[in-house]
C-alpha cells in the first residue's frame, strides 16, 4: 500500500458529477487526516483502516480545475483538467464494449471529433484477478479527452450516448466504462445477492459444481490446457469465415475443432459469477454519477426464465452500493439475433420480455428499444449510433426532463380486447400512430386455445391495431415479433421499432 494515495479511478482530465456531493477516496497510513480541494470548495476525512473516503460539496458544471488532495503528513497530489458536468457507468458486455473505431461508420466518425464533442473517457481496467500485477496494472488506466488520437477504443455505445448528452445539456460528459465480453449479469453481482433466490443461487452452484476437488494448480492447469487450444483454434475460426462469410457454426466447427469455449470456470475466469463485480465494478466504486447504461443479457440466453430476477439483483445490488436506491439505470432491450443454420429456439424472445418486465416494475429505470439494429448470423451488430441515441433519450426524459414521453419511446404494447373475430390492440406512446417500413406488417400470430400460431394481417387504426388470421376462427393468444430473429417492420412515427410482446406470458403462449 502507498503512504498516501487515490483510488486510481482519479486521474488527470477526469469528470465529476455535477450537483451532488462527490466521493473521493483513497488510501493512507492510519490516522492520516485527507483534505480535497477544488475551485474553492473543501472536504477532510481520517483514515481508517488505512482507507479514507470524504465527500466534496455539490458543484455547477463547469471547469477545467485542479484537485488538490493533500494530507497532513506533508503528502500532495494535484490532478489537472478536472470537468464538473455528468458522469455515467457503461457496463455490460461485449456489444457495450464493441469499439468506436470498429463501428459502423466509426473511423469517419473518428476523423472528425473536435473539441466541441465535449466527451471523456475512463476504461475500468479488464483483469479478472487480483494477484501482484494487479495494482500496477490498474495505475494505467486514465482518462482521456475525447480526440481522433484517443477516443478509438471508446465504447461506441457510451460515446454516442454521452456525444448526445453533451450537446443537449452543453456540459462535458464522462463516461465510465465497465464492460467485459462474454459475460453474464451473474459476473457484476455479489455473492451475498445471488445467494438471496434459489434460481440466481444456481450461478455460485454451476461454479462450485465446476471446482469440485480441484485445488488451484489443478484448476491453473486446466486454463493452461485451454489456452493452448484456443491460440490453436481461434486463428482457424478466423481463417475459415475470411474464406466462407455466409458460413454457418457447424461448418465452421468441421473446418476449426468443435468449440471448448467458455474457458473453464475457476477463480480467474471473467466469466464466473462474482468475479467481475470484485475486480472492476468495485473498484470505480463509488464514485459519483448521474447513473447507469447497460448492454447484456446474450451470455444469459442459456437460462432466460431466469433473467427476470437476475437483472433486478443486479440493479438493486449496483444501487445499494452506490447508496441511492432510485439511482437511473437505463438499458438495452436485445435486438434481433441468431446464427447462421440455428434452429430459432426463442430463448431470446424471453429475455426480450424479461427486459421490458423489469423496466415497467422496477423504479427509475428506462428500455432502448432497439429490435431493428440486429444482424443476421452476427450477434455483435456494428450499427451503434441509434443504440446511443436511443440511450440518450432515455436519459433525456427519465434524467434530465427535457422531451417527453413520447419522444423517447417507440409503440409499446398496453392492452388487448377481442372483436370481429381479431384482436385490437391498445399501445403507449402511439398516440401519432405508426410508421410501416416494407410493403406490409410482418411478425404478428394469432392462436386459438390449441396455442398454434398462425401469421396473421394486421390493420392500423390510428394508435391502434386490428390483427386478424384466416387459420384462427376463434383467436385467444396474440404475439408480436416473437422470434430470435425476423424482419422488423412497425415503427413509432419517431422511428423507434414497437417493442416485442406476447398477450399471455402467464399461459405460456
Amino acid at each position: 500500500m502507498a503512504c498516501f494515495d487515490l483510488a486510481a479511478v482519479f486521474t488527470d482530465h477526469m469528470v465529476l458529477q455535477r450537483n451532488k456531493k462527490i466521493n473521493i477516496w483513497g488510501s493512507a497510513y492510519n490516522d492520516t487526516v485527507v483534505t480535497a480541494e477544488i475551485d474553492g470548495k473543501s472536504a477532510s476525512a481520517k483514515t481508517a483502516g488505512n482507507k479514507w473516503v470524504l465527500s466534496l460539496p455539490p458543484m455547477e458544471a463547469g471547469g477545467p480545475y485542479d484537485l488538490i488532495v493533500r494530507d497532513n503528513k506533508g503528502g500532495e497530489i494535484v490532478l489537472h483538467d478536472v470537468m464538473i458536468g455528468e458522469v455515467w457507468l457503461a457496463g455490460g458486455q461485449s456489444n457495450m464494449e464493441l469499439e468506436l473505431q470498429n463501428a459502423l461508420n466509426g473511423r469517419e466518425v473518428l476523423a472528425n471529433i473536435t473539441d466541441d464533442v465535449n466527451v471523456r473517457f475512463y476504461y475500468t481496467q479488464k483483469i479478472s484477478y487480483i494477484d501482484d500485477y494487479f495494482h500496477f496494472a490498474e495505475r494505467n488506466g486514465c482518462w482521456t479527452v475525447a480526440s481522433p488520437e484517443t477516443a478509438g477504443n471508446y465504447s461506441a455505445v457510451g460515446f454516442y450516448f454521452a456525444r448526445v448528452l453533451a450537446a443537449r445539456l452543453g456540459v462535458t460528459v464522462g463516461v465510465i466504462g465497465c464492460n467485459w465480453g462474454g459475460t453474464s449479469a451473474s459476473a457484476w453481482t455479489s455473492r451475498q445477492y445471488l445467494e438471496k433466490d434459489s434460481d440466481t443461487r444456481v450461478y455460485i452452484d454451476d461454479y462450485e459444481k465446476a471446482m469440485e476437488g480441484k485445488t488451484f494448480d489443478d484448476y491453473c492447469k486446466e486454463l493452461a490446457e485451454f489456452e493452448d487450444w484456443y491460440n490453436q483454434w481461434q486463428p482457424k475460426i478466423n481463417e475459415f469465415y475470411a474464406k466462407n462469410p455466409e458460413g454457418t457454426w457447424d461448418e465452421a466447427q468441421e473446418y476449426a475443432g468443435k468449440s471448448r469455449w467458455p474457458e473453464p470456470l475457476g477463480p480467474k475466469s471473467p466469466y464466473r459469477p462474482t468475479g467481475l463485480y470484485e475486480t472492476m465494478l468495485m473498484r470505480i466504486c463509488p464514485y459519483t454519477m448521474a447513473g447507469f447504461i447497460y448492454y447484456q443479457g446474450e451470455s444469459d440466453d442459456h437460462r432466460p426464465y431466469t433473467y427476470y430476477k437476475l437483472l433486478k439483483t443486479l440493479i438493486e445490488q449496483w444501487r445499494e452500493d452506490w447508496n441511492d436506491d432510485s439511482m437511473p439505470f437505463l438499458f438495452v432491450q436485445l435486438p434481433m439475433f441468431i446464427n447462421r443454420g440455428e434452429e430459432d429456439r426463442k430463448n431470446w424472445c424471453i429475455i426480450r420480455e424479461a427486459q421490458m418486465r423489469v423496466h415497467q416494475t422496477v423504479k427509475n429505470t428506462g428500455l432502448a428499444v432497439i429490435l431493428d439494429k440486429g444482424t443476421y448470423g452476427d450477434i455483435h451488430p456494428v450499427d451503434k449510433e441509434p443504440v446511443g441515441e436511443r440511450l440518450a433519450l432515455q436519459a433525456l426524459y427519465h434524467v434530465y426532463n427535457t422531451i417527453s414521453e413520447d419522444e423517447a419511446y417507440g409503440p409499446v404494447y398496453k392492452d388487448f380486447e377481442y372483436t370481429d373475430g381479431g384482436i385490437m390492440l391498445d399501445f403507449d406512446h402511439a398516440k401519432d400512430g405508426f410508421e410501416l417500413k416494407g410493403e406490409k406488417a410482418t411478425g404478428f400470430e394469432i392462436a386459438g386455445r390449441d396455442k398454434k400460431f398462425h401469421p396473421a394481417d394486421a390493420w392500423f387504426k390510428e394508435d391502434k391495431i386490428f390483427v386478424r388470421s384466416a387459420e384462427v376462427s376463434e383467436p385467444v393468444y396474440l404475439r408480436y415479433n416473437w422470434v430470435n430473429y425476423g424482419e422488423v417492420t412497425v415503427f413509432g412515427r419517431n422511428g423507434i421499432p414497437l417493442a416485442p410482446f406476447r398477450t399471455h406470458r402467464r399461459d405460456g403462449a
